[in-house]
């Protein structure tokens, strides 16, 4: 078993534990699941902010910890004043060491879209996003089949929440594409090998339905490599641990799109010279 599967097996798993711990009327319940849902497609695309999705990760299965000791209050609303359009929460514990409550407290702190980041499998998943103040959900094409992706994503959209699916190459892009998705991400790291390459994106993004927000994410640590993958067609980009490895995220993120706005602007005098 790669890692990929090993996740979505224990996934599954979980999911049927919590199910049976929080009722479904438990999660309609909390004061965020009426909540207004903040758009991701508006904001990420919106040339007053950087297109940056910022994520908030404590550790991975490939790099281990990155950050155990950041502060979801102090990360997430220092990127939101650095310039990011939204954020990314990871809500998955066992192996990004992230929970609900990071979420709720990013929601709490900050007037923003926020992406659930997980493995969604089921809709009880998506029920759970909305109780945290989720705007959007994260569906992953190589965890889940076409039919089933198409099910989760209409049942998202049937909530209000946006969708974001991620993609790994041509064959996952082209069978999973469906009209309830919003976003369309290039992951430039290979889940099964966990090898990155910004390639990846720069191969797809003219595949992509330009009704779909255009999203890459991973791998992206220079501002030069945004720069190039905007020019490319991307609007999104999404960035966690070239921030999270930093002692203070939301300086690193600070810094970051100061440079990439500096880059585009020298980009854009020259092409109008």
């Amino acid at each position: 078993m790669n890692i990929l599967d090993k996740i979505i097996a224990s996934k599954y798993r979980e999911v049927e534990e919590r199910k049976s711990l929080v009722p479904v009327k438990l999660l309609e319940s909390s004061v965020f699941f009426d909540g207004k849902v903040v758009s991701m497609k508006k904001y990420v695309t919106n040339p007053e902010k950087s297109g940056i999705i910022a994520e908030f990760k404590r550790k991975s299965p490939s790099k281990g910890l990155i950050n155990g000791s950041a502060s979801v209050e102090k990360v997430s609303i220092g990127y939101m004043q650095a310039g990011a359009s939204a954020l990314s929460v990871l809500t998955d514990k066992e192996y990004f060491g992230g929970t609900s409550e990071d979420l709720k407290t990013a929601r709490k702190f900050n007037f923003c879209p926020i992406i659930r980041k997980d493995f969604v499998v089921d809709e009880y998943q998506i029920l759970e996003a909305k109780s945290m103040g989720a705007d959007c959900i994260l569906l992953i094409a190589a965890a889940l089949e076409p039919a089933n992706l198409k099910s989760l994503a209409a049942f998202a959209k049937s909530l209000g929440l946006e969708v974001l699916m991620e993609v790994h190459d041509g064959e996952e892009l082209e069978r999973s594409l469906c009209d309830d998705l919003d976003l369309v991400g290039v992951n430039n790291r290979n889940l099964k090998t966990f090898e990155v390459s910004v390639d990846t994106s720069l191969a797809l993004v003219d595949q992509i339905p330009n009704t779909f927000v255009k999203v890459s994410e991973s791998g992206i640590s220079d501002p030069k490599t945004m720069v190039q993958l905007k020019k490319a067609g991307f609007d999104g980009f999404l960035i966690g641990e070239n921030f999270m490895k930093s002692g203070r995220p939301e300086q690193a993120a600070y810094n970051f799109i100061k440079e990439f706005r500096k880059l585009l602007a020298a980009e854009t005098t020259l092409s109008n010279s």
